[in-house]
This record gives structure tokens, C-alpha cells and sequence, in this order.
């Protein structure tokens, strides 16, 4: 069984190809290296492609048929919120487009598996703050707008075509499961903390003041090597006929305040953080967290680390990465 990871050379693309080489499979990764390393998969085939181009869907297909991939594990996509909104259109070009390219590209070879990656940011705002895969899906950005056309994609073609097809909806995903495969990109909370402690510079919080036990916003935070097992346990019930479910969140049902995460990173690192407070961010709920039932009871797949486990494994890959020289990425806009 080949399996060809989209995007696979990324911080959790990575970490599913790892993942999945564990699991005994062959993994072959398609990724055009803009913001990941080549030497992250060395030990796995890799062909540098953009999925947006105007000839990907003939260049993927050959990938396909040259390996006889028998499944799809689909991660390529741009993800920072605010370059979103700054580009809207080039988001749609990218996530949407790059998408149908693989879509048409295993449509055209008979690969009719396919896991894809989606994003709690589908559910936008949510009443409550706590969500199930059935609270409505309503998007307050394009980012989170391509992600909810995406898992509308893979369902038509199921219904078209006959692919078997799966959502994974992440929350946020933090930790490293090696020291050479953390998380390079100054985008999430805990690489920007770790950030601006390198840098003996306060992090920044947006918002004290909202309607939680502390006044900081509370997220669901999952481990990236737990990330990487769901696909695992999601591309193998795709073998099952009696399916009932095609979307998942992938989360831990456990909140943790953005006070409550920084104090867990001054105990690890031993750096006292004093953080800059300033005004709340446009469309930062006060709480998203997930339940996270139906991927236990369906897939039986539970969550193996905990937060110490979550920031732990994020500072010693991030003094890792720093000591073999590899610079951080940051935001484009």
C-alpha cells in the first residue's frame, strides 16, 4: 500500500509520514517545499510540486500511476489566517485549486482514497464556545472558507465517483513528536512565545478581558504525534463499508487558557514571562474546544500526551532546530 502525502515534507506533514512508515506503509511525499524541508522525508521518495499549477493535475496523475498509490493523505495548503484575509483570492487559488488538482489527478488514475486535512476554523464562531462535528459550519475567514469548500469537494466526489473520503478537522496543534521535526513556523502561540523569549522580548496577548475563568481565550490543544496517529487509524477505516461518519475533529475536549499555556512554558523553559497585554483580536472567540467523542468511539483513538507533554517537546525541538541552525519562519504578513 502507497500512500502519498501532499505537503508531507511540512511540521505535520512530517510527522504523518513518520506516522505512517511506523504503521508499515510505503509513503511517497508531494510538496513544493516553500515553507518545508526536503530533509524532514529524506528517508521517503519526494517530488517537488506546486499543486496549483497549471500542469499539476497531469504531473500528480503520473506520481500516482508511477507509484501505484492506492491513497491519498492530502496536507498541502496555505494556512495563516491573516495573509488570508490580505489575499483572499490567492487562498482560493491555492487551497481550492490545489485541492481539485488532486481530485481530478486521482480520479484519473482510480486512487480512491483520501484523507483530507481540514480546520476548526470551518466552525468559525461558535455559541458556547464547545463543539461537535455537527455545530454549524460557518466560517469568518477565507482561510476557514476553503477549508469548509474543501471537505464539500471530497463529499461530491464521494457521491460522484465513488472516492472514499474523510475530514479531519484540526484545533491546535502544538509539540513535536522528534527533536528534528518541531515546528519552524512563528505562527501558533507556542513558537511565538518561544519566539520572543529568544529574543528577550515580552509575548504579546490579545485580550484579558473575555468571559473565562482568567480573561484569556481557551483553545483545545492537541499533539502533533497524536495529529499524525489519527490519520493513520482515519486512512485505515476508510477500508470499512459500514462508515457512518466522513468528519472528524481532532482535538482532546480539554481547554487551556493562553494564561494557562504560558505559565506551562515559563515552567519548562525557566524563563519568567511577563506578557504584553493588548487589545482583543477581530474574531477571536473566547473558547473553542471540541468533544472529541466521535473519533474515540469510532476510530478508537485517544490522545496519548498531555499539555507538559505538548510543551516540552515544542521547547527541546525548538532549542534543537536553533542548535542545528535552522531559522525560523515567519509570517508573511
Amino acid at each position: 500500500m502507497t500512500i502519498i502525502v501532499t505537503g508531507g515534507a511540512g511540521y505535520i506533514g512530517a510527522h504523518v509520514v513518520r506516522a505512517l512508515a511506523d504503521a508499515g506503509k510505503d509513503v511517497v511525499v508531494v510538496d513544493d517545499l516553500s515553507t518545508s524541508s526536503a530533509g524532514r522525508v529524506r528517508a521517503h521518495p519526494l517530488h517537488r510540486l506546486d499543486l496549483a499549477a497549471s500542469d499539476a493535475t497531469n504531473r500528480l496523475a503520473a506520481v500516482l500511476d508511477q507509484h501505484r498509490a492506492t491513497g491519498i493523505i492530502h496536507l498541502a495548503a496555505k494556512k495563516q489566517v491573516g495573509e488570508s484575509v490580505a489575499r483572499p483570492e490567492w487562498y482560493f487559488r491555492q487551497n481550492v485549486g490545489g485541492l481539485g488538482t488532486v481530485l481530478e489527478a486521482a480520479r484519473a488514475v482510480g486512487c480512491d482514497r483520501l484523507v483530507f486535512s481540514s480546520s476548526a476554523a470551518v466552525y468559525g464562531e461558535p455559541v458556547g464556545g464547545v463543539v461537535t462535528e455537527d455545530t454549524p459550519v460557518a466560517p469568518i475567514n477565507p482561510y476557514g472558507q476553503t477549508k469548509a469548500v474543501g471537505e464539500w469537494m471530497v463529499r461530491d466526489a464521494a457521491r460522484a465517483w465513488g472516492l472514499r473520503q474523510v475530514s479531519l478537522r484540526y484545533f491546535n496543534v502544538a509539540g513535536a513528536g522528534h527533536h528534528d521535526l518541531g515546528d519552524p513556523a512563528v505562527l501558533n502561540l507556542m513558537t511565538l512565545v518561544l519566539d520572543r523569549l529568544e529574543a528577550r522580548e515580552a509575548p504579546v496577548v490579545f485580550g484579558d478581558d473575555y468571559p473565562t475563568p482568567d480573561g484569556t481565550c481557551v483553545r483545545d490543544y492537541v499533539h502533533v504525534a497524536d495529529l499524525a496517529d489519527a490519520h493513520v487509524a482515519a486512512l485505515n477505516d476508510l477500508e470499512r463499508d459500514d462508515r457512518r461518519y466522513d468528519t472528524f475533529d481532532v482535538a482532546t475536549g480539554r481547554g487551556v487558557s493562553v494564561a494557562e499555556m504560558l505559565a506551562a512554558i515559563a515552567a519548562v523553559t525557566g524563563n519568567a514571562i511577563e506578557p504584553r497585554v493588548v487589545a482583543r483580536r477581530l474574531g477571536d472567540p473566547a473558547v473553542l474546544v471540541a468533544t472529541a467523542q466521535r473519533l474515540r468511539t469510532e476510530l478508537g483513538w485517544e490522545p496519548r500526551h498531555g499539555l507538559d507533554d505538548i510543551v516540552g517537546s515544542a521547547w527541546q525541538a525548538w532549542v534543537s532546530q536553533r542548535e542545528s541552525g535552522v531559522e525560523p519562519i515567519r509570517a508573511a504578513v
